[in-house]
């Protein structure tokens, strides 16, 4: 009877945990880049001398999903998507490197080139400055080019850090960043191509996710009917043993 406790106590713990990620999926549907995160659940056995029958579920497998999502045309110049495979550098305040594929891009009060959540965007010599009173032009290759409105000339100011780790390496961090398992800065890749006013998508299904979150809401419910049971089982054997 304990063994149907173990399994549909963590059962549903796992369940819980899976709910929350599918609910943070659906509530980033229209975040630029967002990458949904899958849950799978995996039967473990306890590891102890006397109970060696028992076992439990644990959310084994935190995967996420790097399908590209689509991509829209915005014609801010500040605006950038990665063409296919590939992320975007950003600098952490810990002055470490962590990547995304949001290129909604800005400028900050001091002229820095940063995303939206204030991280500035690395580039070959370190985070980018604009300089005042000019318009910027992001080219395919990640190239930040200047064009004084005045005369037309044109200066090359910096170049997009764009990498492309292979994707096992990447973990998400909590502010939704994301970086290599082993903390390095991953090195850039020349083939990330760009595109210049236009935004990626998040690639989040809203309705395969809605149908996922019904199905783990039944899960949870018949979870909870199982430790039910076990209890129900648990007063009946007490009334037999007793009655005796």
């Amino acid at each position: 009877m304990d063994r149907l406790i173990y399994t549909a106590m963590t059962g549903a713990k796992g369940t819980m945990d899976q709910q929350a990620a599918v609910s943070n999926n659906i509530a980033n549907a229209a975040s630029t880049g967002f990458r949904s995160q899958l849950h799978k659940l995996r039967a473990v056995e306890i590891q102890t001398e006397a109970l060696r029958t028992r076992s439990f579920a644990v959310d084994a497998s935190v995967a996420n999903d790097f399908t590209p999502g689509p991509i829209q045309y915005t014609g801010r110049p500040y605006d950038v998507a990665l063409e296919g495979k590939g992320w975007l550098a950003v600098q952490r305040p810990d002055g470490s490197e962590a990547y995304t594929r949001n290129g909604s891009l800005m400028l900050s009060p001091a002229g820095i080139l940063q995303t939206r959540e204030g991280q500035p965007v690395v580039g070959d010599g370190g985070p980018i400055a604009i300089p005042p009173d000019t318009e910027i032009v992001i080219g395919r290759d990640g190239s930040v080019s200047s064009i004084d409105p005045g005369t037309g000339v044109v200066n090359l100011v910096a170049q997009l850090k764009l990498v492309n780790p292979p994707e096992t390496d990447l973990v998400r961090g909590d502010d939704g960043l994301f970086r290599l398992a082993n903390g390095a800065p991953a090195p850039a890749d020349p083939n990330v191509q760009v595109a210049g006013g236009y935004l990626e998508g998040s690639n989040v299904n809203v309705a395969d996710q809605m149908v996922q979150m019904i199905s783990l809401a039944r899960q949870f419910e018949m979870q909870v009917r199982m430790m039910q049971t076990a209890e129900a089982n648990d007063r009946a054997a007490t009334q037999v043993l007793s009655s005796n």
